[in-house]
């Protein structure tokens, strides 16, 4: 199956673990990444365009993109956070095809799916990634969010605001990532 066919939300939201045997952990391994105790001018968010399933193999990549880039150019003056948690398990009922197939597969017969990965549901304008930074690094934040959301199945937005620990303010800029 591809990754196209769990990105849309069709129906609840399925996480009873308890009936699901063997699905995969979440391959994404940190949620928050960088100076944690700093002290940060600007916070720029990734912000979801559209409602959708996001996988957890996207959400990883997405991570690994944006923090390589913040690590060479800024070492450890930002922090990171990754919002969304892939709770969702996805299923698939495998279907085998080509010679023979007709003796392996049961069809639509007990056709509860196999766990096959997770996925995180995320609503419209819903941070995804946000990163704080100084003031004087604003620009190396946006191509790295813009790099990590090239990872990510929908098109998504910028918001730099003053960080909440400066002072709290309205948004300052948009921008489409």
């Amino acid at each position: 199956m591809h990754a196209r066919n769990f990105r849309h939300v069709k129906n609840r939201a399925y996480t009873r673990k308890d009936y699901a045997r063997g699905f995969p952990p979440p391959k994404i391994v940190k949620f928050t990444m960088g100076d944690t105790k700093g002290t940060f001018d600007l916070e720029i968010q990734l912000l979801s365009t559209k409602r959708v399933q996001i996988r957890h193999s996207a959400l990883e990549a997405a991570r690994v993109a944006t923090n390589r880039i913040l690590m060479d150019k800024l070492v450890n003056e930002y922090l990171m956070v990754v919002h969304p948690y892939p709770h969702i398990i996805l299923r698939e009922n495998k279907m085998i095809f080509g010679a023979h197939a007709d003796r392996l597969q049961q069809g639509m017969r007990r056709s509860f799916g196999t766990a096959v990965g997770t996925a995180a549901k995320v609503e419209v304008d819903q941070p995804i990634i946000t990163v704080k930074v100084k003031a004087a690094s604003v620009e190396v934040a946006k191509v790295a969010l813009k790099r990590g959301s090239a990872k990510l199945p929908i098109h998504c937005k910028m918001v730099v605001t003053k960080s909440p620990t400066t002072a709290t303010s309205a948004p300052t800029e948009t921008e489409t990532a």
